[in-house]
């Protein structure tokens, strides 16, 4: 019974230390696997944000081939209390609790598809964002410089020598610190719906880059202009493109 007694406690023995090195490899594996897991994680939200962009960008396309080739203005009319602008309607009202109708967009019967409008980069439950509308609303900023400004009429796309250097739209927040809850000592990151070549209004969050889609149907990443970054926010990555990939004179046939 000894003899018994003492090969069951060697077998007990044994069996916790592979037990051990079983969990110990485990652990060691897993440790490998979760940064290439995180990776492969965060590239698949890049390959949706850039799928977003070309379905938008072709949206564009057939818009300005109903349009004359003319761009569409960043805003439209007010109207039954809001403002429609070119992603569509957005009411009045507090931060956060505003409604809003992607219908009204300039985009939206092209494509009539209302999960491509944000990118899953965009952290909305972070503790820095703050909401435009009652939930997520758009992700993308148009690209300014095409709308013309107030005193002129959206650009003429076939007058453009190279489209494949003027940026359509891009990934866009801004920091806000004049509407509660946000405040100057309390800065935080919301939506933005244009991109310009003044503002800080880019927003690089795809490992300090940003997702530009040009007006010949491309989607690349670009990376920030130098010392653009906005300080009040610096590790949200939110600043301004590059000017060479905004519309800029020389862009024009003469």
């Amino acid at each position: 019974m000894v003899l018994i007694k003492d090969e069951i406690d060697k077998i007990r023995g044994f069996t916790i230390i592979e037990l051990l090195v079983v969990i110990s490899i485990l652990a060691i594996l897993t440790g490998l696997l979760l940064p290439v897991l995180q990776r492969a994680r965060l590239k698949g939200l890049d390959t949706h944000c850039m799928s977003n962009l070309r379905q938008l960008s072709l949206a564009g396309q057939m818009y300005w081939d109903d349009n004359n080739s003319q761009a569409f203005s960043y805003r439209g009319n007010s109207l039954n209390g809001g403002n429609t602008y070119w992603f569509g309607w957005l009411g009045r009202g507090d931060e956060g609790k505003r409604r809003f109708d992607i219908s009204k967009g300039v985009l939206y019967k092209y494509i009539k598809n209302s999960s491509i409008q944000t990118c899953a980069r965009l952290d909305y439950i972070n503790d820095e964002f703050k909401l435009k509308a009652t939930g997520a609303a758009y992700g993308y900023g148009y690209n300014l410089h095409l709308d013309g400004g107030s005193s002129l009429k959206p650009v003429v796309m076939t007058t453009l020598s190279s489209p494949s250097t003027v940026a359509f739209l891009a990934d866009a927040a801004q920091v806000n610190t004049f509407q509660s809850p946000a405040s100057k000592n309390n800065p935080m990151i919301e939506e933005f719906y244009y991109v310009n070549s003044r503002e800080q209004t880019a927003h690089f969050r795809h490992n300090k880059e940003s997702y530009v889609a040009f007006c010949d149907g491309r989607v690349e990443l670009v990376g920030f202009s130098s010392g653009s970054i906005d300080h009040r926010l610096p590790e949200q990555w939110i600043g301004r493109l590059p000017s060479k990939v905004l519309l800029l004179k020389s862009v024009y046939r003469e």
